[in-house]
């Protein structure tokens, strides 16, 4: 068997973790299966996570990490939007669909939430949608003065409640009628304040 420490046996042992949540789910995951899937022992595992739920989110944030997408910058705020959908698309549904599907149980363990999964997992990062919306701003597209933090989320938001609701990426046609629709009217409003300054 090969020998690995540090960071080649973490990396090993999330993987074995998402693939045995994969495959199995929350309510059938054991520290036990993901130590036999990684060949490994489970004091091992117990020397880095205290608990299933614990590890669990660190193999969803490892996971996240593999599937991290860059954040474009196509010049505007519309064509930001679209091809950050577009390569989450690609890259981030197949996450999405697994954490929808598969961590029943979890977050009554926990007493926690979906929102506060995701929290722990981007620790305190800023998000995609936050670092488009901040270069609208600085780009004159955007009044800060209409922003509240759920306008800024609110395109991400549908696009992860159409891929909850479907199981499937987010059709060419939705993306475009979430940012067309819905985003863009709301983002690039002005206050009352700033029309009248003009």
């Amino acid at each position: 068997m090969q020998r690995r420490r540090g960071r080649a046996l973490e990396e090993a042992l999330l993987d074995a973790a998402w693939e045995e949540l994969t495959a199995r789910g929350y309510a059938a995951f054991t520290l036990e299966a993901v130590a036999k899937r990684a060949g490994t022992s489970t004091p091992v595992i117990y020397r880095r996570w205290a608990n299933r739920a614990v590890m669990v989110e660190a193999a969803l944030a490892h996971a996240s990490s593999l599937r991290a997408v860059e954040i474009p910058d196509t010049g505007t705020l519309r064509g930001d939007l679209i091809a950050i959908m577009r390569t989450a698309n690609e890259s981030r549904v197949g996450l999405l669909v697994a954490t929808a599907v598969l961590l029943d149980g979890y977050f009554t363990e926990r007493g926690s939430s979906p929102e506060q999964l995701r929290e722990r997992i981007l620790g305190g990062q800023r998000s995609a949608a936050e670092s488009i919306v901040r270069r609208a701003v600085e780009r004159g597209e955007v009044d800060p003065a209409v922003l509240e933090p759920r306008i800024v989320s609110l395109p991400f938001d549908l696009f992860r409640h159409e891929v909850l609701m479907t199981l499937k990426p987010v059709p060419e046609e939705a993306i475009v009628r979430i940012v067309d629709g819905i985003a863009l009217p709301l983002l690039t409003r002005r206050s009352p304040r700033t029309r009248g300054s003009e």
